[in-house]
């Protein structure tokens, strides 16, 4: 599971904005802009075979331990949807030490749903993979 801000624009990253020019032509003015004000929360659940499922979070809402934990049967059942057959055990499920994450409401559901949860060490590579390898390619693809 991770979670990180969506921009609703970014401007074009200097490899995009790379032209072709004669010695001699003029260069191309350059407006400054800034990043958009508006953006979103995306909770994103992934497995090593893909991403299973993306929740945006609406505007004016924050993570609770009682919206964390709606996600959390969302996600129990697009995985008995999708992964028929493979989830006979529970589920090995790491998260960060986000408060909505480490409630008791959030820490019975977690259990209810045969969630067996890894420690997880704030600040470590190691350990949340998503921020080092999943985002940054996601961000990428849907700034294009």
């Amino acid at each position: 599971m991770a979670e990180t801000w969506f921009y609703q624009y970014n401007p074009e990253t200097k490899q995009q904005s790379v032209e072709w020019r004669h010695s001699g032509s003029p260069r191309r003015k350059k407006f400054r802009v800034q990043k958009s004000a508006g953006k979103v929360l995306a909770s994103i659940y992934w497995d090593q075979e893909g991403i299973h499922f993306i929740d945006y979070l609406p505007k004016g809402r924050t993570i609770n331990a009682q919206y964390y934990s709606s996600l959390l049967v969302q996600l129990k059942d697009i995985l008995k949807e999708k992964r028929r057959g493979k989830v006979t055990k529970g589920v090995l499920f790491l998260h960060d030490n986000a408060p909505a994450h480490r409630t008791l409401a959030t820490q019975k559901i977690l259990a209810y749903l045969d969630f067996h949860c890894l420690d997880h060490l704030p600040n470590s590579p190691d350990l949340a993979p998503s921020d080092y390898h999943l985002l940054h390619g996601l961000k990428k693809q849907l700034k294009s």
